[in-house]
């Protein structure tokens, strides 16, 4: 008598599988390595040294899409996900960054210690969803695409509009004259209209990948015109390894380490949505269990990513979008996915050719990718009953106000004590605290079962670029 293979587990020919993994890992290319191109820029590393972030992402990519698809005993969801650094994590970093105390080494201290606290609390972060509901989780998410946005404009404009110089010994920011500038400024706006042409008259895949087919033609443009250089890439090797603690041994700070595990809970909450919205797309149940086996992953995953010199991960919900699209349910797809991802993050050529692309060409690519971030969240708040429950506007107003505090006044915590900044200057979370604790004193606390089911509905409506 034979036994039905579960749609999830199906073993496709593999010239398909080939096809449908590589799909999935350039709907995700963008965005897996625009965080580590906005830290190691922040940081001001010198190229190789960004380009080999580069290669530690898309090498962790791999490793924790393959934790999160095959796993082993108590960890893993095994269904469809690909999994990469999630963009939650980058306010947070982007001030640790801005510490001369903290630095690289103590935001690896902090993911790694985010990434065990993870596989702790997995089991009880179901628990926590009803905290979570629509009107929270979309104004978190608002927020997230609005600071971004940020480092967007920047890239567009060339870089930051103030340097800092040392004038007759003393420290101060000045305009920066290359800023802004007519050539880049087109660049960035030919990226933009290139990805906006794509949008509307591509169609399926071509769509799909508009943002990266945009960075493409942005890159011509730009090597065309002698602004893309390529010594670097030409002396990167063509393969090399990705080591453990490349950078020195990371720093455990309690202040980082408490932010990035909120950051994680944010992010694991995220990823419940995620997990119950594909039990839905493939017809796989989702049981308390799974979710846990599937959140310990998440924390694995972010644990490797801190070994490994790279960010926090979570699964990525354009690569769940593209599930319902293609109708594709086998996790095996995202397995070679993964190991495509793990074989890129080993040719250090390939992140040198990445890191090479100027600042206005992903400038426009980010006006897309950090906007769609902020309108998913709008999208999720449109399902949000505020017309008889005006608690609900006020929720949200309240908590994008101090949202926007780190944004439109960088210096109103400075009077604060100095270990807090990282915390304060964080709008992404001032603005999950706020929110949390303003929709427990408003709305209280719903049943799990109906927070569930909210969050699936969320999930499933949320296509973060």
């Amino acid at each position: 008598m034979s036994k039905t293979i579960d749609p999830v587990d199906e073993m496709l020919p593999v010239p398909k599988l080939l096809a449908l993994g590589l799909q999935h890992v350039l709907v995700m290319y963008a965005g897996a390595v625009a965080v580590p191109l906005i830290i190691g820029r922040a940081l001001k590393l010198p190229p190789e040294d960004v380009a080999f972030l580069i290669s530690a992402d898309l090498f962790a990519c791999g490793l924790a899409t393959l934790v999160q698809c095959i796993g082993f005993p108590g960890v893993s969801i095994r269904l469809p996900v690909m999994m990469g650094v999630t963009f939650a994590s980058v306010g947070p970093m982007l001030s640790m960054a801005a510490s001369p105390d903290i630095g690289l080494l103590g935001i690896y201290g902090s993911v790694i210690a985010a990434g065990l606290f993870g596989i702790i609390i997995a089991p009880f972060i179901s628990r926590l969803l009803p905290l979570f509901p629509p009107v929270v989780t979309g104004t978190i998410i608002l927020i997230i695409g609005v600071s971004l946005m940020r480092v967007g404009i920047n890239w567009a404009g060339g870089g930051q509009p103030t340097i800092i110089k040392v004038v007759d010994g003393v420290r101060g920011n000045f305009p920066n004259p290359d800023y802004g500038q007519l050539q880049g400024l087109g660049i960035a706006l030919f990226v933009l209209l290139v990805i906006l042409g794509l949008i509307k008259w591509g169609t399926g895949f071509v769509a799909n990948v508009s943002v990266l087919l945009g960075i493409v033609a942005g890159a011509v443009l730009a090597s065309a015109l002698g602004v893309m250089h390529f010594d670097k890439v030409a002396a990167a090797p063509w393969g090399a390894l990705v080591v453990p603690f490349k950078f020195g041994v990371p720093q455990f700070k309690p202040v980082p380490i408490v932010t990035m595990c909120i950051v994680m809970i944010v992010v694991m909450i995220e990823s419940l949505g995620m997990f119950l919205a594909l039990g839905e797309m493939t017809g796989k149940k989702v049981d308390r269990e799974a979710l846990a086996r599937g959140l310990r992953a998440d924390g694995v995953g972010t644990l490797l990513g801190g070994l490994f010199n790279t960010f926090p991960y979570t699964s990525f919900s354009q690569n769940v979008g593209l599930v319902s699209v293609t109708g594709v349910r086998t996790r095996w797809v995202t397995v070679t996915g993964g190991v495509i991802m793990l074989l890129l993050g080993l040719l250090p050529k390939m992140a040198a050719l990445v890191e090479a692309v100027p600042q206005v060409v992903l400038g426009g690519a980010g006006l897309v990718m950090f906007g769609m971030v902020a309108a998913t969240g709008a999208r999720i708040l449109a399902a949000v009953d505020f017309k008889t429950n005006r608690f609900n506007l006020f929720i949200v107003a309240i908590s994008v106000g101090f949202g926007l505090i780190p944004l439109a006044a960088p210096g109103f915590f400075h009077n604060l004590p100095k270990d807090l900044q990282p915390l304060l200057e964080s709008g992404i979370l001032l603005c999950t605290l706020v929110a949390v604790l303003l929709n427990a004193f408003f709305n209280g606390l719903g049943s799990s079962k109906a927070a569930e089911t909210d969050a699936a509905a969320a999930a499933s409506s949320a296509q973060h670029v």
